[in-house]
């Protein structure tokens, strides 16, 4: 394998700025930004504006569409589409 052609892989907080939410994970990104985690080490943090804490698919506060009222005027447009007149 050859050396020195892959991108650093190292411990990172993301800092989730919708919630608040601090993770503690290992990727290639990095910051100049540093933040003391729980166990005494400074790692780089990474502000992000949502993540599984926060957002709405994950969190179960989706907002429901109203999917009757688009098929029924779906099918309002095309109800003789395809028909011999």
């Amino acid at each position: 394998m050859k050396s020195d052609i892959h991108p650093k892989y190292a411990p990172v907080v993301f800092n989730d700025l919708a919630s608040g939410t601090k993770f503690l994970t290992r990727s290639t990104v990095t910051s100049d930004k540093t933040i003391e985690w729980e166990d005494g080490n400074t790692y780089p943090v990474i502000d992000v504006e949502i993540s599984s804490e926060s957002h709405p698919f994950y969190t179960g506060k989706q907002r429901i569409m109203d999917s009757a009222g688009r098929v029924e005027r779906f099918n309002a447009r095309f109800k003789s589409f395809g028909k011999k007149a």
